[in-house]
């Protein structure tokens, strides 16, 4: 099942790259939520740490931003969609397989 992530301007962009980083690991992908330029600036903040953490995986990753309506009490508003996914297909079997070796 999918996790939506909700960022915001005060969000810890370290923090979130640890969400992105175990959701890439654990579904393959993650999705942000955001609302205003400060809240894109810490989800791209995000997206570029989470990079790092998971590079020295051998996983590289990028990102499609989209938009999105949604309800803030009786407010619509637009926010932006990101879909974080890894450049080439994760193999699950081989995580899997090193993962019984270490144990």
């Amino acid at each position: 099942m999918e996790q939506l992530l909700k960022v915001s301007s005060h969000s810890d962009p370290s923090a979130t790259a640890g969400a992105i980083a175990n959701g890439i690991r654990e579904a393959g992908e993650a999705h942000l939520q955001v609302i205003g330029p400060r809240a894109v600036n810490q989800a791209v903040k995000a997206v570029a740490i989470a990079r790092g953490y998971l590079a020295t995986s051998g996983i590289d990753l990028y990102f499609t931003p989209g938009f999105a309506s949604v309800l803030i009490g009786e407010d619509e508003k637009t926010a932006i969609h990101f879909a974080i996914r890894p450049r080439f297909p994760l193999h699950r079997q081989d995580r899997q397989e090193e993962e019984e070796k270490e144990q």
